[in-house]
Order: structure tokens, then C-alpha cells, then sequence
């Protein structure tokens, strides 16, 4: 049990609060911004208990993959599962360069030159409306990527002990923010509300939207227990429980690191135009404040070390990961068979490693918020509104499936969960833009289910 919670809040932190917190301040123009974390913790705890439900349920290998299969029997269990691991190809590249480009941004904290002429370029691919960031910190983010497919080609005997030290790191940095933040501020600046800060307007209902999709990305990494469900001891027991404890607390967690940050950094300079710099580098920021001029700016310096180093071990762990779902769907015959090849000497799935890692260097190229909006929306459309409404379905059509765990109060998590998603969807400035990203993606997904069916046919 200690095992499933801890391996689920390392892969829910990873790197996420430390470069998205300035993305959720913003979206609320201040303190309020509380509201994000706790509405995305409600929603995740709606979600987590759809999770807790199917994983409960049906503990094998797969996770998404094989809850789809099993809740849409037939054609349409088969297609939704094809689209799932189609959505994977374009979805967990972008995790991957979220990552990379939280990395580079603490490298320019680092040496300042990197975050020099940077420009950001507007474009139109029909009714996609995006940009794209050009500098040297996309360079940067780039060879993150490059350095880690290439250690994953070469092949690492000690994945476990970087896992180990990974979250040695993040808990550690966790543990450094919230003692600073504890002894170094003032409890009261991080509830200084600006004027107006609850009127429930227009303004106030879009900003709380695109809070909650950021703290919806930060949270995401709770269901990683039911991808391993047929290697969980005790599953029916421990993967409801690793779910539901660990989201309790990452979000006591999340909380109090804004809380430690606000009480150091004031957030009225932070998100103001000249504090652009302490937006990409936070928490070096905060330490560098925390400090004084003394020993803040080295401190800050190790700050953003500790982060980058968070940052790249969770690159090399989501490709590493990642690329063994394609590969394990090929090999069944439910994915395009390129992507079964092993490497002909080190016996890895290289085909399906090059395919994410190609496609995370494109998405090194766009900005933070957008790579986060795209990630979250996309798995949104084609995989956790198909879990819950899957559940229910599930309910009345397998009746006499064994349900260890059996989410409280029934079916209201599962609606609450549905109404939140949509409205991550919908209550946002320019939501459009990502909806189009997932149509498009399930458009070239079902086509290429189509004709992959075809081929096979013949």
C-alpha cells in the first residue's frame, strides 16, 4: 500500500507545480487562485473514484486500454481502444515537451542568455489558432529530449535507482519550499486578495476554468497504479486506496506551496510585467527572495539544478514508459505493427521510442500554457469522458461483474466529474482552439482505424 500511494504522488508532482504555478496564479490574478487547486482536487477525487472503480474491477495490465474493451464490447470497444493509443501518440509527446520546457526555463535562470531573443510567432492551420516560441530555449528543451531518448537507446541498468532519486529530489525541494516559506514569509501576504478578487462574473468563471485545467494537469498521475493493476498486490484494496489517499495529499501539497511562495513573493510584482523572469524560474526566485542577496542567488541557483534535475528524470521516465504502451498494443495486434519492432541487439521498442521523442521535439517549439491545454483537453475528449460515462454504462449492462470498490454515493461522482470536464472544456478564453486539436485527432484516428481495418481485411 505504501509503495502504490508514493509511486502515485511521485508520478502526480513530478515537475508540474514547479513551472505551472505561475500559470494557475495568473489564470486568477492572485491569491484566489486557491480555488483552482481545490476545485481540481474535487474534480480529481470525482475522477479518481471512476478510476478506483474499473481498476478495482478489472486489475489487469493496460489500464484505459482495457477498461475500454471491456466497457464498449465489440467494433466499438475495439475502435475506442484504437483511438485511445492514437490520442497516446500525439498526448504523451506533449507531456514529454511540458516537461522540457519547464526545464529550459530554469536553465535561462541559470545562464541568463539562454531566455534572450526569444520571439513568439502567431499562426493559423485552419481553424486552429496557435504560436510558436523561438529562442534558445527551444533549443534547449530539444536536446532535453535528445539526451534522453538517447540514454534510453543506449540502455540504463539503473532505471530503478534514478526513479529512487528522482523522488528523493522532488520531495526534498517540496520539503525546502514549504519550511522557507514557513520561516522566510509572511502568512498574511499570501492572502491578500485583490479588490473584487469573488465577484462571480464572466471574467471570474473563464479564470477559474483555466486554473482548473492546469491543476488538472498537475494532479493527473493518480490512475498510474491501474496500469500495473495485474502486478499490484492485494489490487482490489490497493488501487482504490493508493488513488484516493494520494490525492488528499498532493492537493494539501499543492496548497501549501502556493501558500510558501505568496508568502515570499508578493504576487502583485510576480505577475506583473517585470516579473516575467521569477514567472519561469519561480521557485529559483522564491529562494533568491527568501535568502536576501547573500545567499539567495546561489541558493536559487540550486533550486533551479534541483528542478531541472526533477525535470529530466521525468522525461526519461514518461519516454521510457510511454513508448511500451504502442509497443505492447503492436505486439497484440491492436496497433500498427511498426510499432512491435525491437531493436535488433538491445531488444527495446525503438520504433515507438523515436516515434514519441520525434513528435515531443515539434512540441518543444510551443509555449507552456499551450502544450498544458492541449495535453489536458485531448485526454479529456478521448479518454476520461469515455471512463465516465463507461462506468455507468458498465453498471447496467454487467450487473453481475464483481465490484470490490464501488464509488460512494454512485452516480454522483461520475456526473460531477463529467460536468467539470466539460466545463474545463468550455469556460475558457479561446477554448475553440483545443477542441479543434481533438477533433482533428480523432478524425485522423478513426480513419486510420478504418483503414488499418482494410488493410487487414484483405
Amino acid at each position: 500500500m505504501r509503495g502504490a500511494v508514493t509511486l502515485n504522488m511521485l508520478d502526480m508532482i513530478g515537475v508540474g507545480p514547479f513551472i505551472t504555478l505561475p500559470l494557475i496564479l495568473a489564470a486568477m490574478g492572485g491569491p484566489q487562485a486557491m480555488l483552482g487547486w481545490i476545485c481540481g482536487a474535487v474534480l480529481a477525487l470525482c475522477d479518481g473514484m471512476v478510476w478506483a472503480e474499473l481498476g478495482a474491477a478489472i486489475p489487469a495490465a493496460g489500464g484505459t486500454y482495457r477498461f475500454l474493451r471491456v466497457i464498449y464490447p465489440g467494433r466499438v470497444g475495439r475502435w475506442l481502444s484504437f483511438l485511445f493509443l492514437f490520442q497516446l501518440m500525439v498526448s504523451a509527446p506533449l507531456s514529454v515537451a511540458s516537461g522540457s520546457i519547464g526545464l529550459a526555463q530554469y536553465a535561462a535562470y541559470l545562464f541568463p542568455q539562454l531566455g534572450g531573443h526569444t520571439a513568439v510567432h502567431g499562426f493559423h492551420f485552419g481553424a486552429y489558432a496557435g504560436s510558436v516560441v523561438v529562442g534558445p530555449g527551444s533549443l534547449i528543451a530539444m536536446l532535453s529530449v535528445v539526451v534522453a531518448v538517447a540514454l534510453l537507446y543506449r540502455g540504463l541498468d539503473a532505471i530503478g535507482r534514478m526513479s529512487s532519486a528522482m523522488g528523493v529530489v522532488v520531495l526534498g525541494t517540496i520539503a525546502w519550499i514549504l519550511v522557507t516559506g514557513l520561516l522566510k514569509g509572511h502568512i498574511g501576504q499570501a492572502f491578500a486578495f485583490p479588490a473584487g478578487a469573488f465577484r462571480l462574473d464572466h471574467g471570474f468563471f473563464l479564470g477559474l476554468g483555466s486554473a482548473m485545467l492546469v491543476a488538472t494537469y498537475d494532479f493527473w498521475g493518480y490512475y498510474n497504479v491501474t496500469f500495473l493493476g495485474g502486478e499490484v498486490k492485494d489490487p482490489e484494496r490497493t488501487i482504490p486506496r493508493a488513488i484516493l489517499i494520494s490525492i488528499v495529499a498532493v492537493g494539501l501539497i499543492y496548497l501549501g506551496m502556493q501558500m510558501a511562495v505568496l508568502a515570499v513573493l508578493p504576487w502583485q510584482p510576480l505577475l506583473g510585467a517585470q516579473g516575467v523572469e521569477a514567472r519561469r524560474a519561480v521557485v529559483s526566485a522564491f529562494m533568491e527572495a527568501a535568502y536576501g542577496p547573500s545567499v539567495g542567488p546561489l541558493l536559487g541557483k540550486i533550486a533551479a539544478i534541483l528542478v531541472m534535475v526533477t525535470a529530466f528524470a521525468s522525461i526519461f521516465s514518461l519516454l521510457l514508459g510511454y513508448s511500451r504502451i504502442p509497443f505492447a498494443a503492436a505486439r497484440d495486434g491492436n496497433f500498427f505493427h511498426v510499432f512491435g519492432r525491437l531493436h535488433p541487439s538491445r531488444g527495446f521498442p525503438y520504433v515507438s521510442l523515436l516515434a514519441l521523442g520525434g513528435m515531443a521535439l515539434v512540441f518543444c517549439w510551443f509555449s507552456l500554457g499551450d502544450v498544458v491545454a492541449a495535453l489536458v483537453v485531448l485526454r479529456i475528449c478521448l479518454q476520461f469522458l469515455l471512463q465516465h460515462v463507461g462506468v455507468v454504462m458498465l453498471r447496467k449492462r454487467r450487473p453481475e461483474l464483481r465490484r470490490p470498490f464501488r464509488m460512494w454515493a454512485y452516480p454522483l461522482p461520475a456526473l460531477v466529474g463529467v460536468v467539470g470536464f466539460c466545463y474545463i472544456l468550455f469556460e475558457r478564453a479561446r477554448f475553440e482552439r483545443e477542441l479543434v486539436l481533438a477533433g482533428v485527432v480523432a478524425c485522423l484516428g478513426t480513419a486510420a482505424y478504418w483503414v488499418r481495418g482494410r488493410v487487414l481485411a484483405r
